[in-house]
């Protein structure tokens, strides 16, 4: 059964997470304009990882799901995303942990690593080299999207960026905010990380970059592709066999 908690940050913006399952402690963090019950719940990949002997741990980012979502710029500096998983991490108290992320959560993962993050293994799928290392071409397209609610054009990328937002019921003006807080990783650092990380993405997405380059880039990287694209590669099977694929293989 998944279960659903909260802590506030130092700042006092409350901050939800559900979990299911017992045993080896893995954060799993959503993607932008999402939540952890869309990404991980709804198409089964956090009871399959729970079904194998681990403790899914799924925050809700700030301005996301049931986290608080505050209007005032002041409470999105740059990298809040990364300080609020490391915030849940202490509120826990879990030091052995692996660490995984979709699209912004795959973004997110690289800003904790780069920061000093130590999981056994980690996880960056949904995104691509330039996704990391130029973060303000995405951030660019939001914010086209968001500035211009109910003006795209029918079929367009933003349309349909626009059309999961109205799934998910986000805050627009919230999450224009987190845009904001976007925070690039140079290839130097990523070229340094002495994990495994395993790059999980759908063979259509192009969206963030190459996952194949930022496979290579990594020390201890590994490719895994799934089928689709970035919206449909999340809802199939394959992505939660791939991220438990990730996690147990014995030979990296």
């Amino acid at each position: 059964m998944t279960t659903t908690h909260f802590f506030k940050t130092t700042e006092e913006v409350q901050i939800a997470w559900k979990e299911i399952g017992t045993g080896r402690p893995i954060i799993l963090i959503h993607g932008y304009f999402s939540e952890a019950e869309t990404n991980w719940i709804k198409y089964g990949h956090a009871a399959k990882l729970a079904g194998a002997g681990y403790r899914v741990i799924m925050p809700d980012l700030r301005a996301h799901g049931h986290s608080g979502k505050p209007h005032a710029a002041a409470l999105y500096p740059r990298d809040i995303l990364a300080d609020d998983q490391f915030a849940l991490l202490e509120h826990l108290g879990i030091t052995d942990y692996d660490l995984g992320g979709y699209s912004l959560g795959g973004r997110t993962v690289a800003r904790m690593l780069a920061r000093g993050a130590k999981p056994g293994r980690a996880i960056i799928s949904g995104m691509g080299l330039e996704g990391l290392t130029k973060t303000g071409n995405r951030s660019g397209h939001f914010k086209h999207v968001l500035d211009n609610l109910g003006q795209h054009e029918r079929g367009s990328a933003a349309y349909m960026a626009e059309a999961f937002l109205k799934t998910t019921g986000g805050d627009p003006l919230a999450l224009r905010h987190i845009l904001d807080t976007f925070v690039d990783t140079d290839e130097a650092l990523l070229r340094v990380f002495d994990l495994p990380v395993a790059v999980i993405c759908g063979v259509e997405d192009q969206e963030n970059g190459s996952a194949a380059d930022l496979a290579k880039l990594l020390p201890h990287g590994k490719l895994f592709e799934i089928p689709g694209n970035h919206m449909s590669a999340v809802v199939k099977p394959e992505l939660g066999d791939a991220i438990l694929a990730a996690l147990t293989r014995a030979a990296w």
